[in-house]
Protein backbone atom coordinates (compact mmCIF):
# COMPACT_ATOMS: atom_id res chain seq x y z
CA UNK A 1 0.00 0.00 0.00
CA UNK A 2 1.13 3.55 -0.79
CA UNK A 3 2.22 5.39 2.46
CA UNK A 4 0.44 8.85 1.36
CA UNK A 5 -2.95 7.14 0.35
CA UNK A 6 -5.19 9.12 2.42
CA UNK A 7 -7.59 7.10 4.64
CA UNK A 8 -10.48 7.93 1.96
CA UNK A 9 -8.51 5.86 -0.16
CA UNK A 10 -7.54 3.50 2.26
CA UNK A 11 -11.11 2.89 2.95
CA UNK A 12 -12.45 3.31 -1.30
CA UNK A 13 -9.89 0.55 -2.32
CA UNK A 14 -9.91 -1.62 0.88
CA UNK A 15 -14.12 -1.61 -0.28
CA UNK A 16 -13.38 -2.11 -3.86
CA UNK A 17 -11.16 -5.03 -3.40
CA UNK A 18 -13.83 -6.45 -0.96
CA UNK A 19 -16.30 -6.47 -3.27
CA UNK A 20 -13.99 -7.81 -5.84
CA UNK A 21 -13.92 -10.82 -3.25
CA UNK A 22 -17.32 -11.03 -2.83
CA UNK A 23 -18.39 -11.87 -6.67
CA UNK A 24 -15.82 -13.95 -7.22
CA UNK A 25 -16.63 -15.90 -4.09
CA UNK A 26 -20.19 -15.48 -4.66
CA UNK A 27 -19.70 -17.33 -8.67
CA UNK A 28 -18.97 -20.62 -6.88
CA UNK A 29 -21.98 -21.35 -4.87
CA UNK A 30 -24.62 -19.43 -6.87
CA UNK A 31 -24.76 -21.73 -9.95
CA UNK A 32 -24.31 -21.53 -13.65
CA UNK A 33 -23.33 -17.81 -14.37
CA UNK A 34 -23.51 -16.98 -18.04
CA UNK A 35 -19.62 -16.32 -19.22
CA UNK A 36 -20.60 -13.25 -20.87
CA UNK A 37 -21.95 -11.78 -17.70
CA UNK A 38 -19.21 -12.95 -15.06
CA UNK A 39 -15.93 -12.65 -17.39
CA UNK A 40 -16.51 -9.22 -18.15
CA UNK A 41 -17.36 -8.40 -14.62
CA UNK A 42 -14.25 -9.74 -13.78
CA UNK A 43 -12.06 -7.62 -16.18
CA UNK A 44 -14.14 -4.53 -14.49
CA UNK A 45 -12.72 -5.08 -11.32
CA UNK A 46 -9.41 -5.72 -12.71
CA UNK A 47 -9.38 -2.56 -14.42
CA UNK A 48 -9.09 0.77 -11.89
CA UNK A 49 -6.56 -1.26 -9.41
CA UNK A 50 -3.88 -0.92 -12.63
CA UNK A 51 -4.77 1.68 -14.65
CA UNK A 52 -6.13 4.16 -11.31
CA UNK A 53 -4.01 2.84 -8.51
CA UNK A 54 -1.04 1.68 -10.23
CA UNK A 55 -0.55 5.02 -11.73
CA UNK A 56 3.05 6.93 -11.09
CA UNK A 57 2.33 10.52 -12.74
CA UNK A 58 -0.68 12.57 -13.10
CA UNK A 59 -1.20 12.30 -16.68
CA UNK A 60 -0.47 7.91 -15.79
CA UNK A 61 -3.51 8.79 -13.83
CA UNK A 62 -5.52 11.14 -16.04
CA UNK A 63 -5.68 8.90 -18.92
CA UNK A 64 -5.73 5.79 -16.67
CA UNK A 65 -8.94 7.19 -15.37
CA UNK A 66 -10.20 8.02 -19.08
CA UNK A 67 -9.25 4.32 -19.91
CA UNK A 68 -10.80 2.70 -17.09
CA UNK A 69 -14.01 4.81 -17.63
CA UNK A 70 -14.73 3.75 -21.22
CA UNK A 71 -13.00 0.18 -20.00
CA UNK A 72 -15.88 -0.42 -17.44
CA UNK A 73 -18.46 0.84 -20.26
CA UNK A 74 -17.79 -1.27 -22.63
CA UNK A 75 -17.45 -4.51 -20.40
CA UNK A 76 -21.20 -3.33 -18.59
CA UNK A 77 -22.30 -3.28 -21.92
CA UNK A 78 -21.33 -7.07 -22.59
CA UNK A 79 -22.74 -8.13 -19.25
CA UNK A 80 -25.69 -5.97 -19.93
CA UNK A 81 -26.85 -7.23 -23.42
CA UNK A 82 -25.12 -10.92 -22.89
CA UNK A 83 -28.20 -12.65 -23.97
CA UNK A 84 -28.65 -10.76 -27.34
CA UNK A 85 -24.90 -10.84 -27.55
CA UNK A 86 -25.17 -14.87 -27.45
CA UNK A 87 -27.09 -15.18 -30.67
CA UNK A 88 -25.13 -13.07 -32.56
CA UNK A 89 -22.29 -15.78 -33.21
CA UNK A 90 -19.17 -13.59 -33.04
CA UNK A 91 -20.31 -10.95 -35.65
CA UNK A 92 -20.33 -6.87 -34.65
CA UNK A 93 -23.49 -5.21 -35.55
CA UNK A 94 -23.98 -1.46 -36.03
CA UNK A 95 -20.78 1.26 -35.19
CA UNK A 96 -21.85 0.74 -31.49
CA UNK A 97 -20.56 -2.70 -31.08
CA UNK A 98 -17.87 -2.08 -33.18
CA UNK A 99 -16.96 1.20 -30.94
CA UNK A 100 -17.07 -1.42 -27.86
CA UNK A 101 -14.47 -4.18 -29.35
CA UNK A 102 -12.00 -1.35 -30.04
CA UNK A 103 -12.15 -0.06 -26.63
CA UNK A 104 -12.51 -3.35 -25.21
CA UNK A 105 -9.05 -4.54 -27.33
CA UNK A 106 -7.23 -1.03 -26.92
CA UNK A 107 -8.16 -1.15 -23.03
CA UNK A 108 -6.81 -5.15 -22.31
CA UNK A 109 -3.43 -4.04 -24.39
CA UNK A 110 -2.88 -0.73 -22.52
CA UNK A 111 -3.64 -2.27 -19.06
CA UNK A 112 -1.63 -5.09 -19.63
CA UNK A 113 0.94 -2.92 -20.81
CA UNK A 114 1.14 -0.99 -17.48
CA UNK A 115 0.62 -4.22 -15.26
CA UNK A 116 3.82 -5.89 -16.59
CA UNK A 117 5.30 -3.84 -19.35
CA UNK A 118 5.48 -4.08 -23.50
CA UNK A 119 6.23 -7.08 -24.76
CA UNK A 120 3.06 -9.49 -24.47
CA UNK A 121 1.05 -6.25 -25.60
CA UNK A 122 3.52 -6.31 -28.35
CA UNK A 123 2.67 -10.09 -29.60
CA UNK A 124 -0.68 -9.25 -29.15
CA UNK A 125 -0.53 -6.21 -31.38
CA UNK A 126 1.51 -8.45 -33.85
CA UNK A 127 -1.28 -10.92 -33.70
CA UNK A 128 -3.86 -8.48 -34.15
CA UNK A 129 -2.08 -7.26 -36.91
CA UNK A 130 -1.68 -10.57 -38.40
CA UNK A 131 -5.51 -11.21 -38.17
CA UNK A 132 -6.77 -7.90 -39.69
CA UNK A 133 -3.85 -7.99 -42.46
CA UNK A 134 -2.30 -11.36 -43.26
CA UNK A 135 -4.25 -11.88 -46.02
CA UNK A 136 -1.68 -9.60 -47.60
CA UNK A 137 1.05 -11.97 -46.99
CA UNK A 138 2.53 -14.18 -49.27
CA UNK A 139 2.78 -17.98 -49.08
CA UNK A 140 1.79 -20.21 -46.53
CA UNK A 141 1.79 -17.76 -43.63
CA UNK A 142 -0.72 -15.76 -45.30
CA UNK A 143 -4.62 -16.10 -44.65
CA UNK A 144 -7.49 -16.03 -47.03
CA UNK A 145 -8.78 -12.73 -45.15
CA UNK A 146 -11.60 -12.80 -42.39
CA UNK A 147 -14.65 -10.14 -42.26
CA UNK A 148 -13.49 -7.46 -39.63
CA UNK A 149 -16.57 -7.39 -37.84
CA UNK A 150 -16.60 -11.11 -37.53
CA UNK A 151 -12.88 -11.12 -36.54
CA UNK A 152 -13.14 -8.65 -33.85
CA UNK A 153 -16.53 -9.98 -32.79
CA UNK A 154 -15.32 -13.27 -32.57
CA UNK A 155 -12.67 -11.67 -30.22
CA UNK A 156 -14.70 -9.55 -28.22
CA UNK A 157 -18.46 -10.44 -27.91
CA UNK A 158 -18.22 -14.05 -28.25
CA UNK A 159 -16.47 -16.61 -26.12
CA UNK A 160 -13.46 -17.21 -28.88
CA UNK A 161 -11.33 -14.25 -27.55
CA UNK A 162 -11.16 -12.09 -24.51
CA UNK A 163 -13.99 -14.21 -22.94
CA UNK A 164 -12.57 -17.70 -23.39
CA UNK A 165 -10.88 -20.29 -21.78
CA UNK A 166 -8.29 -18.91 -20.11
CA UNK A 167 -10.39 -15.94 -18.58
CA UNK A 168 -12.81 -18.53 -17.30
CA UNK A 169 -9.93 -20.23 -15.61
CA UNK A 170 -8.70 -16.82 -14.19
CA UNK A 171 -12.28 -16.37 -13.24
CA UNK A 172 -13.36 -19.43 -11.22
CA UNK A 173 -10.33 -20.78 -9.75
CA UNK A 174 -7.62 -18.73 -9.95
CA UNK A 175 -8.76 -15.64 -8.78
CA UNK A 176 -10.01 -18.19 -5.95
CA UNK A 177 -6.38 -18.91 -5.23
CA UNK A 178 -5.02 -15.91 -5.13
CA UNK A 179 -7.59 -14.50 -2.94
CA UNK A 180 -6.93 -17.78 -0.40
CA UNK A 181 -3.07 -16.54 -0.63
CA UNK A 182 -3.87 -13.17 0.15
CA UNK A 183 -5.78 -14.48 3.40
CA UNK A 184 -3.00 -16.70 4.43
CA UNK A 185 -0.01 -14.39 4.08
CA UNK A 186 -1.64 -11.64 5.93
CA UNK A 187 -1.82 -13.36 8.72
CA UNK A 188 0.89 -15.59 9.91
CA UNK A 189 1.00 -18.75 7.70
CA UNK A 190 4.08 -16.93 6.06
CA UNK A 191 6.28 -16.62 9.17
CA UNK A 192 4.76 -20.44 10.20
CA UNK A 193 6.13 -21.15 6.32
CA UNK A 194 9.95 -19.62 7.87
CA UNK A 195 9.71 -21.22 10.59
CA UNK A 196 9.02 -24.52 9.96
CA UNK A 197 11.47 -24.53 7.13
CA UNK A 198 14.05 -23.16 9.66
CA UNK A 199 13.26 -25.94 12.24
CA UNK A 200 13.88 -28.08 9.52
CA UNK A 201 16.96 -27.51 7.91
CA UNK A 202 18.51 -24.83 10.02
CA UNK A 203 20.92 -26.68 11.67
CA UNK A 204 21.92 -28.39 8.71
CA UNK A 205 25.23 -27.65 7.10
CA UNK A 206 24.38 -24.68 4.69
CA UNK A 207 21.18 -24.39 6.37
CA UNK A 208 20.76 -20.72 5.63
CA UNK A 209 20.51 -22.04 2.08
CA UNK A 210 18.05 -25.05 2.91
CA UNK A 211 15.72 -23.09 4.73
CA UNK A 212 15.83 -20.43 1.41
CA UNK A 213 14.84 -23.98 -0.61
CA UNK A 214 12.23 -25.57 1.52
CA UNK A 215 10.28 -21.80 2.50
CA UNK A 216 10.59 -20.62 -1.19
CA UNK A 217 8.62 -24.19 -2.11
CA UNK A 218 5.97 -23.43 0.32
CA UNK A 219 5.24 -19.89 -0.51
CA UNK A 220 5.67 -20.41 -4.13
CA UNK A 221 3.17 -23.03 -4.45
CA UNK A 222 0.91 -20.29 -3.32
CA UNK A 223 2.37 -16.62 -4.66
CA UNK A 224 2.76 -18.41 -8.73
CA UNK A 225 5.26 -15.96 -9.17
CA UNK A 226 9.03 -16.19 -8.87
CA UNK A 227 10.17 -12.74 -8.59
CA UNK A 228 7.63 -12.46 -5.60
CA UNK A 229 8.53 -14.90 -3.75
CA UNK A 230 12.10 -13.68 -4.20
CA UNK A 231 10.64 -10.31 -2.62
CA UNK A 232 8.84 -12.03 0.18
CA UNK A 233 11.38 -15.49 1.31
CA UNK A 234 13.82 -13.13 0.47
CA UNK A 235 13.42 -10.53 2.87
CA UNK A 236 14.54 -12.55 5.48
CA UNK A 237 16.82 -15.63 3.89
CA UNK A 238 19.30 -13.66 2.48
CA UNK A 239 19.85 -11.49 5.41
CA UNK A 240 20.60 -14.56 7.02
CA UNK A 241 22.94 -16.03 4.45
CA UNK A 242 24.93 -12.76 3.97
CA UNK A 243 25.35 -12.56 8.23
CA UNK A 244 26.96 -16.35 8.03
CA UNK A 245 29.25 -15.17 5.70
CA UNK A 246 27.89 -16.88 2.79
CA UNK A 247 29.09 -15.31 -0.86
CA UNK A 248 26.49 -12.78 -2.44
CA UNK A 249 26.92 -14.92 -5.57
CA UNK A 250 25.56 -17.87 -4.01
CA UNK A 251 22.84 -16.64 -2.08
CA UNK A 252 21.26 -14.42 -4.85
CA UNK A 253 21.40 -17.77 -6.48
CA UNK A 254 19.61 -19.54 -4.34
CA UNK A 255 16.55 -17.68 -4.03
CA UNK A 256 16.22 -16.88 -7.50
CA UNK A 257 16.49 -20.58 -7.97
CA UNK A 258 14.23 -21.65 -5.21
CA UNK A 259 12.05 -19.06 -6.01
CA UNK A 260 11.54 -20.23 -9.09
CA UNK A 261 10.50 -23.39 -8.56
CA UNK A 262 7.43 -22.68 -6.16
CA UNK A 263 5.28 -22.79 -9.60
CA UNK A 264 6.20 -26.29 -10.53
CA UNK A 265 5.37 -27.41 -6.78
CA UNK A 266 2.08 -29.05 -5.94
CA UNK A 267 -0.37 -28.71 -4.26
CA UNK A 268 -1.22 -24.70 -6.23
CA UNK A 269 1.40 -24.65 -8.47
CA UNK A 270 0.59 -20.83 -8.80
CA UNK A 271 -2.06 -20.46 -11.55
CA UNK A 272 -0.40 -22.83 -14.29
CA UNK A 273 -1.83 -25.98 -12.89
CA UNK A 274 -5.13 -24.59 -13.37
CA UNK A 275 -4.49 -23.01 -16.81
CA UNK A 276 -3.47 -26.70 -17.60
CA UNK A 277 -6.51 -28.31 -16.45
CA UNK A 278 -8.86 -26.37 -19.00
CA UNK A 279 -6.43 -26.83 -21.85
CA UNK A 280 -5.88 -30.76 -20.92
CA UNK A 281 -8.83 -31.66 -19.37
CA UNK A 282 -6.86 -33.50 -16.77
CA UNK A 283 -8.42 -33.56 -13.69
CA UNK A 284 -6.98 -31.07 -10.98
CA UNK A 285 -5.70 -34.15 -8.78
CA UNK A 286 -4.09 -35.50 -11.90
CA UNK A 287 -1.89 -32.69 -12.62
CA UNK A 288 -1.03 -32.59 -9.01
CA UNK A 289 -0.06 -36.64 -9.38
CA UNK A 290 1.81 -35.74 -12.44
CA UNK A 291 3.60 -32.80 -11.05
CA UNK A 292 4.52 -33.98 -8.04
CA UNK A 293 7.70 -36.55 -8.20
CA UNK A 294 9.22 -33.66 -10.98
CA UNK A 295 8.73 -30.82 -8.30
CA UNK A 296 10.80 -33.18 -5.68
CA UNK A 297 13.60 -33.90 -8.10
CA UNK A 298 13.97 -30.07 -8.76
CA UNK A 299 14.42 -28.92 -5.21
CA UNK A 300 16.63 -31.91 -4.55
CA UNK A 301 19.22 -31.40 -7.05
CA UNK A 302 18.75 -28.00 -5.87
CA UNK A 303 19.15 -29.83 -2.35
CA UNK A 304 22.41 -31.54 -3.71
CA UNK A 305 24.04 -28.42 -5.24
CA UNK A 306 24.20 -26.47 -1.98
CA UNK A 307 25.65 -29.86 -0.98
CA UNK A 308 28.63 -29.23 -3.00
CA UNK A 309 28.67 -25.52 -2.24
CA UNK A 310 29.29 -26.18 1.18
CA UNK A 311 31.76 -28.31 0.83
CA UNK A 312 33.57 -25.54 -1.37
CA UNK A 313 32.96 -22.88 0.77
CA UNK A 314 32.43 -24.23 4.54
CA UNK A 315 28.70 -23.22 4.74
CA UNK A 316 27.89 -22.87 8.46
CA UNK A 317 24.51 -23.77 9.67
CA UNK A 318 22.06 -20.88 11.60
CA UNK A 319 23.54 -19.72 14.67
CA UNK A 320 21.10 -21.36 18.32
CA UNK A 321 20.02 -17.86 18.26
CA UNK A 322 18.68 -17.66 14.96
CA UNK A 323 16.44 -20.85 15.23
CA UNK A 324 12.72 -20.29 16.04
CA UNK A 325 11.08 -22.44 19.57
CA UNK A 326 9.55 -25.31 19.25
CA UNK A 327 6.74 -23.76 20.55
CA UNK A 328 6.38 -20.77 17.70
CA UNK A 329 7.19 -23.90 15.16
CA UNK A 330 4.29 -25.45 16.49
CA UNK A 331 1.38 -22.65 16.78
CA UNK A 332 2.58 -20.76 13.64
CA UNK A 333 2.49 -23.52 11.41
CA UNK A 334 -1.11 -24.14 12.18
CA UNK A 335 -1.63 -20.78 10.36
CA UNK A 336 -1.03 -22.82 7.30
CA UNK A 337 -1.55 -25.99 7.89
CA UNK A 338 -5.29 -26.12 9.19
CA UNK A 339 -6.09 -23.81 5.74
CA UNK A 340 -4.11 -26.83 3.74
CA UNK A 341 -5.50 -29.91 5.66
CA UNK A 342 -9.00 -28.40 4.92
CA UNK A 343 -8.04 -27.54 1.00
CA UNK A 344 -6.61 -30.85 0.72
CA UNK A 345 -8.99 -33.26 2.64
CA UNK A 346 -12.07 -30.86 1.06
CA UNK A 347 -10.43 -32.02 -2.61
CA UNK A 348 -8.54 -35.51 -1.94
CA UNK A 349 -11.48 -36.65 0.54
CA UNK A 350 -14.67 -34.65 0.26
CA UNK A 351 -14.90 -35.14 -3.64
CA UNK A 352 -15.40 -31.05 -4.49
CA UNK A 353 -14.38 -28.96 -6.88
CA UNK A 354 -10.38 -27.20 -5.88
CA UNK A 355 -12.46 -23.28 -5.50
CA UNK A 356 -14.75 -25.08 -3.66
CA UNK A 357 -12.36 -26.93 -1.76
CA UNK A 358 -10.08 -23.89 -1.46
CA UNK A 359 -13.60 -21.14 -0.49
CA UNK A 360 -13.22 -23.54 2.31
CA UNK A 361 -9.99 -23.16 3.44
CA UNK A 362 -10.39 -19.17 2.99
CA UNK A 363 -12.87 -19.43 5.44
CA UNK A 364 -11.04 -20.87 7.99
CA UNK A 365 -7.49 -19.09 6.81
CA UNK A 366 -10.22 -15.99 7.63
CA UNK A 367 -11.04 -17.14 11.02
CA UNK A 368 -7.49 -17.24 11.65
CA UNK A 369 -6.67 -13.79 11.40
CA UNK A 370 -7.84 -12.86 14.11
CA UNK A 371 -4.99 -14.20 16.20
CA UNK A 372 -1.66 -13.70 16.35
CA UNK A 373 1.33 -16.54 17.24
CA UNK A 374 0.53 -15.82 20.98
CA UNK A 375 -3.32 -17.12 20.15
CA UNK A 376 -4.15 -13.30 21.30
CA UNK A 377 -6.95 -10.90 19.87
CA UNK A 378 -6.55 -8.03 18.41
CA UNK A 379 -8.97 -5.93 16.52
CA UNK A 380 -6.77 -2.90 15.40
CA UNK A 381 -4.72 -5.82 14.21
CA UNK A 382 -7.00 -7.78 12.68
CA UNK A 383 -8.82 -4.30 10.83
CA UNK A 384 -5.21 -3.91 9.39
CA UNK A 385 -5.16 -7.65 8.02
CA UNK A 386 -8.51 -7.09 6.88
CA UNK A 387 -7.01 -4.26 4.83
CA UNK A 388 -4.31 -6.15 3.63
CA UNK A 389 -6.36 -9.31 2.38
CA UNK A 390 -8.19 -6.44 0.58
CA UNK A 391 -5.51 -4.54 -1.37
CA UNK A 392 -3.28 -7.48 -2.00
CA UNK A 393 -6.37 -9.49 -3.51
CA UNK A 394 -7.46 -6.81 -5.88
CA UNK A 395 -3.88 -5.81 -7.04
CA UNK A 396 -2.67 -9.54 -7.93
CA UNK A 397 -5.99 -10.40 -8.99
CA UNK A 398 -5.99 -7.52 -11.45
CA UNK A 399 -2.70 -8.63 -12.59
CA UNK A 400 -2.77 -11.57 -13.16
CA UNK A 401 -6.50 -10.72 -15.08
CA UNK A 402 -4.51 -8.15 -17.30
CA UNK A 403 -2.43 -11.04 -18.28
CA UNK A 404 -4.87 -13.82 -19.20
CA UNK A 405 -6.79 -11.28 -21.50
CA UNK A 406 -4.30 -10.46 -23.33
CA UNK A 407 -2.86 -13.84 -23.80
CA UNK A 408 -6.66 -14.79 -24.56
CA UNK A 409 -6.33 -12.43 -27.49
CA UNK A 410 -3.68 -14.15 -28.73
CA UNK A 411 -4.78 -17.62 -28.53
CA UNK A 412 -7.73 -16.16 -30.18
CA UNK A 413 -5.95 -14.57 -33.14
CA UNK A 414 -4.20 -17.77 -33.76
CA UNK A 415 -7.29 -20.30 -33.43
CA UNK A 416 -9.58 -17.62 -35.97
CA UNK A 417 -6.45 -17.27 -38.54
CA UNK A 418 -5.55 -20.83 -38.37
CA UNK A 419 -1.85 -19.31 -37.75
CA UNK A 420 -1.39 -22.44 -34.76
CA UNK A 421 -1.88 -24.96 -37.31
CA UNK A 422 0.40 -23.50 -39.62
CA UNK A 423 3.63 -22.67 -36.91
CA UNK A 424 2.79 -26.12 -35.55
CA UNK A 425 3.40 -27.67 -39.33
CA UNK A 426 7.37 -25.49 -39.46
CA UNK A 427 7.77 -27.01 -36.15
CA UNK A 428 7.48 -30.19 -37.57
CA UNK A 429 9.17 -29.65 -40.79
CA UNK A 430 12.18 -27.81 -39.57
CA UNK A 431 12.61 -30.75 -36.82
CA UNK A 432 12.31 -33.51 -39.71
CA UNK A 433 9.45 -34.98 -38.14
CA UNK A 434 12.04 -36.02 -34.83
CA UNK A 435 11.22 -35.28 -31.52
CA UNK A 436 14.18 -34.42 -30.04
CA UNK A 437 14.93 -31.27 -32.41
CA UNK A 438 11.21 -30.66 -31.84
CA UNK A 439 11.79 -30.39 -27.94
CA UNK A 440 14.90 -27.91 -28.36
CA UNK A 441 13.08 -25.96 -30.87
CA UNK A 442 10.11 -25.86 -28.31
CA UNK A 443 12.16 -25.12 -25.30
CA UNK A 444 14.33 -21.93 -27.02
CA UNK A 445 10.64 -20.86 -28.05
CA UNK A 446 9.80 -21.09 -24.50
CA UNK A 447 12.79 -19.43 -23.27
CA UNK A 448 12.50 -16.46 -25.33
CA UNK A 449 8.53 -15.83 -24.97
CA UNK A 450 9.37 -16.26 -21.56
CA UNK A 451 12.20 -13.47 -21.16
CA UNK A 452 9.81 -10.73 -20.68
CA UNK A 453 6.29 -12.35 -20.82
CA UNK A 454 4.90 -13.83 -17.22
CA UNK A 455 5.49 -17.76 -17.07
CA UNK A 456 1.71 -19.12 -17.53
CA UNK A 457 1.27 -16.58 -20.52
CA UNK A 458 4.32 -17.42 -22.11
CA UNK A 459 3.12 -21.35 -21.84
CA UNK A 460 -0.27 -20.72 -23.10
CA UNK A 461 1.31 -18.69 -25.97
CA UNK A 462 3.96 -21.61 -26.90
CA UNK A 463 1.72 -24.93 -25.91
CA UNK A 464 -0.98 -23.19 -28.59
CA UNK A 465 1.48 -23.86 -31.03
CA UNK A 466 4.18 -26.32 -29.91
CA UNK A 467 1.70 -28.71 -28.00
CA UNK A 468 -0.01 -30.28 -31.24
CA UNK A 469 3.64 -30.49 -32.99
CA UNK A 470 4.73 -32.69 -29.99
CA UNK A 471 1.58 -34.39 -29.89
CA UNK A 472 2.07 -35.51 -33.32
CA UNK A 473 5.53 -37.06 -32.60
CA UNK A 474 3.76 -39.48 -30.11
CA UNK A 475 4.10 -37.17 -26.94
CA UNK A 476 1.16 -37.17 -24.54
CA UNK A 477 -0.96 -34.23 -24.03
CA UNK A 478 -0.13 -33.77 -20.47
CA UNK A 479 3.52 -34.71 -21.18
CA UNK A 480 4.13 -32.11 -23.70
CA UNK A 481 1.82 -29.18 -21.36
CA UNK A 482 4.39 -29.95 -18.72
CA UNK A 483 7.64 -29.50 -20.60
CA UNK A 484 6.01 -26.60 -22.12
CA UNK A 485 5.20 -25.50 -18.87
CA UNK A 486 8.77 -26.44 -17.24
CA UNK A 487 10.49 -24.46 -20.31
CA UNK A 488 8.45 -21.47 -19.90
CA UNK A 489 10.57 -21.11 -16.47
CA UNK A 490 14.02 -20.89 -17.98
CA UNK A 491 13.80 -17.32 -18.56
CA UNK A 492 13.72 -17.11 -14.17
CA UNK A 493 17.26 -17.77 -14.29
CA UNK A 494 18.32 -17.96 -17.57
CA UNK A 495 20.43 -14.69 -19.09
CA UNK A 496 19.98 -12.23 -20.62
CA UNK A 497 16.53 -11.68 -19.19
CA UNK A 498 16.35 -13.13 -15.69
CA UNK A 499 13.56 -11.78 -13.50
CA UNK A 500 14.17 -13.64 -10.25
CA UNK A 501 17.97 -12.96 -10.54
CA UNK A 502 17.83 -9.29 -11.15
CA UNK A 503 15.60 -9.21 -8.05
CA UNK A 504 17.70 -11.27 -5.64
CA UNK A 505 21.10 -9.70 -6.92
CA UNK A 506 19.62 -6.30 -6.39
CA UNK A 507 18.39 -7.45 -2.87
CA UNK A 508 22.73 -8.80 -2.20
CA UNK A 509 24.55 -6.43 -4.08
CA UNK A 510 26.02 -8.34 -6.35
CA UNK A 511 26.33 -8.48 -10.20
CA UNK A 512 23.75 -9.83 -11.72
CA UNK A 513 25.37 -12.13 -14.71
CA UNK A 514 27.31 -13.92 -11.59
CA UNK A 515 24.66 -14.65 -9.69
CA UNK A 516 22.74 -16.43 -12.54
CA UNK A 517 25.49 -17.91 -13.77
CA UNK A 518 26.21 -19.34 -10.24
CA UNK A 519 21.80 -19.91 -10.96
CA UNK A 520 21.82 -22.17 -13.85
CA UNK A 521 24.75 -24.45 -12.10
CA UNK A 522 22.26 -24.42 -9.19
CA UNK A 523 19.20 -24.95 -10.74
CA UNK A 524 19.93 -27.25 -13.79
CA UNK A 525 16.97 -29.80 -13.11
CA UNK A 526 15.61 -27.19 -14.77
CA UNK A 527 17.18 -27.63 -18.25
CA UNK A 528 17.11 -31.27 -17.28
CA UNK A 529 14.28 -32.55 -16.06
CA UNK A 530 11.67 -31.70 -18.68
CA UNK A 531 14.10 -33.32 -21.28
CA UNK A 532 13.68 -36.27 -18.58
CA UNK A 533 10.25 -36.59 -18.44
CA UNK A 534 10.30 -37.28 -22.04
CA UNK A 535 12.47 -39.60 -21.64
CA UNK A 536 10.96 -41.31 -18.74
CA UNK A 537 7.44 -41.37 -19.17
CA UNK A 538 6.53 -43.40 -16.37
CA UNK A 539 7.55 -40.56 -14.36
CA UNK A 540 4.81 -38.20 -14.53
CA UNK A 541 2.67 -41.49 -14.22
CA UNK A 542 2.46 -42.94 -10.74
CA UNK A 543 -1.06 -43.82 -10.54
CA UNK A 544 -0.60 -46.29 -14.03
CA UNK A 545 2.75 -47.70 -12.28
CA UNK A 546 4.13 -47.03 -9.23
CA UNK A 547 7.31 -49.00 -9.08
CA UNK A 548 8.45 -47.87 -12.12
CA UNK A 549 7.35 -44.31 -11.61
CA UNK A 550 9.84 -44.68 -8.84
CA UNK A 551 12.45 -45.95 -10.69
CA UNK A 552 12.75 -43.83 -13.18
CA UNK A 553 12.57 -41.18 -10.45
CA UNK A 554 15.45 -42.62 -8.78
CA UNK A 555 17.46 -43.02 -11.89
CA UNK A 556 16.99 -39.08 -12.79
CA UNK A 557 17.72 -38.19 -9.24
CA UNK A 558 21.22 -39.89 -9.89
CA UNK A 559 21.43 -38.63 -13.02
CA UNK A 560 21.06 -35.06 -11.49
CA UNK A 561 23.15 -35.89 -8.47
CA UNK A 562 25.95 -36.70 -10.46
CA UNK A 563 25.24 -33.78 -12.65
CA UNK A 564 25.37 -31.26 -9.96
CA UNK A 565 28.35 -32.47 -8.38
CA UNK A 566 30.40 -32.32 -11.47
CA UNK A 567 29.25 -28.84 -12.42
CA UNK A 568 30.11 -27.41 -8.94
CA UNK A 569 32.11 -30.02 -7.05
CA UNK A 570 35.64 -29.42 -6.58
CA UNK A 571 37.34 -32.35 -7.96
CA UNK A 572 39.45 -32.59 -10.90
CA UNK A 573 38.21 -31.06 -13.78
CA UNK A 574 38.29 -34.41 -16.19
CA UNK A 575 36.37 -36.53 -13.13
CA UNK A 576 33.63 -33.62 -13.26
CA UNK A 577 33.17 -34.70 -16.44
CA UNK A 578 32.87 -37.70 -15.97
CA UNK A 579 30.33 -37.39 -13.18
CA UNK A 580 28.51 -35.21 -15.98
CA UNK A 581 28.53 -37.74 -18.80
CA UNK A 582 27.25 -40.43 -15.73
CA UNK A 583 24.32 -38.54 -15.15
CA UNK A 584 23.53 -37.77 -18.24
CA UNK A 585 23.17 -41.15 -19.49
CA UNK A 586 21.45 -42.37 -15.90
CA UNK A 587 18.66 -39.49 -17.06
CA UNK A 588 18.70 -40.71 -20.54
CA UNK A 589 19.90 -44.00 -21.45
CA UNK A 590 17.54 -47.13 -21.09
CA UNK A 591 14.86 -45.14 -20.67
CA UNK A 592 11.77 -45.79 -21.71
CA UNK A 593 10.53 -45.10 -25.46
CA UNK A 594 7.77 -42.07 -25.75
Amino acid sequence: MAPAMSLSGRVFWSGLGACLIGFHLSLIFVGLVPNLLSRPLHMAFALPWILVLAAQTSVQRVTGAILCALGLAACLYIAVNEGALSDQYGFLSGPVQMGVAIVLIGVVLETARRAIGWPLPAVAALALCYGLFGQYLPGEFGHPGLPVNSFLGTLTISEGGLWGQLTGVSVSIISIFVIFGAVLNAGEAGQGFMNLATAAAGRLKGGAAKVSVLSSALFGSISGSASANVASTGAITLPAMTKLGYPRTLSGAVEAVASSGGQIMPPLMGAGAFVMVELTGVPYTGIMAAAFLPAVLYFAAVWCGINAYATRYELLPLTAEDQPRGRDVLITSLFFAVPFAILMERMFVGGFTPQYAACVAILAAFLMLFFDKSLRLSWPRTLDRLETVCMTAGKQTATIASIILCASLIVGVLGTTGLGVKITSLILSVSGDQLWPALLLTGLACLILGMEVPTTAAYVICVSVAGPALQNLGVEPLMAHLFVFWFALLSTITPPVCGAVFIAAGMVGENWLKVALTAMALGVGLYIIPLGMIANPALIAPANDFALSFFSFAKVGIGLVLISFGLIGTAAFWRRGIYILAGLGAVFITASPV
